[in-house]
């Protein structure tokens, strides 16, 4: 195990996991995951699980009541301010703001599930839901069937990450921080290339659809 990660693994357990349910409860509740996806504390604290410092149950559970806990907060808070809440938002930012409106509209409660795999998203789609009216019991089963998909996907993929590097350090010889760190940054990455590529999608949906009227929900 890398030495990044050792220093990682000697935080106290209750530490690690505050730290999965958190970041991703920030994301939607405060719009973090415009900046910091929140699968970055879910992927390390499944590598982590890989070399038994945490149970991988737990890593998914709190990933999975933190994504719960944050999209809840940010539909609290778009059903609260409803479309002013958006009203200062401009450049790159509304761009993004009309691509998630533009998602939301196409696939209604869905939205909540399928936006879960896109960072800007999973950050934006809630409030959305919120402001756009969506009736809060349809909102609540896409937000635990979404959650749970993603959380528990993701510390998977964290632990999966953790069992490739493993057998690469034993091939090779790797030592040190920088193995580690390229799994996940490139996992990273990774996602945020797909996500680029959705918003782009969306972007160019929107733009040729106009001020259509919205699909239904799901």
């Amino acid at each position: 195990m890398s030495t990044l990660l050792k220093e990682l693994a000697t935080a106290p357990l209750w530490a690690l996991l505050l730290a999965v349910f958190v970041v991703p409860a920030l994301e939607a509740s405060t719009l973090l995951g415009l900046v910091v996806p929140g699968e970055t504390a879910v992927l390390i604290a499944g590598v982590l699980a890989h070399e038994g410092r945490v149970p991988l149950v737990a890593v998914m559970a709190a990933a999975v009541l933190g994504a719960i806990t944050g999209d809840s907060v940010g539909y609290a808070v778009g059903a609260r301010l409803g479309p002013a809440l958006f009203s200062r938002i401009s450049g790159r930012a509304a761009r993004r703001l009309g691509a998630a409106q533009a998602f939301v509209r196409r696939f209604g409660g869905l939205a909540v599930v399928l936006g879960r795999w896109a960072a800007f998203l999973r950050t934006l789609v809630p409030s959305i839901a919120g402001a756009s009216g969506l009736p809060y019991r349809r909102f609540v089963a896409f937000n635990v069937a979404g959650a749970t998909l993603w959380g528990v996907g993701v510390a998977g993929a964290g632990y999966l990450l953790g069992a490739a590097y493993g057998r690469a350090e034993g091939a090779l010889g790797l030592t040190g921080t920088l193995g580690a760190l390229v799994l996940v940054v490139g996992a990273l990455l990774v996602t945020h290339y797909l996500s680029r590529r959705a918003e782009a999608r969306l972007g160019r949906d929107e733009s040729s659809d106009g001020d259509g009227a919205p699909s239904g929900e799901a």
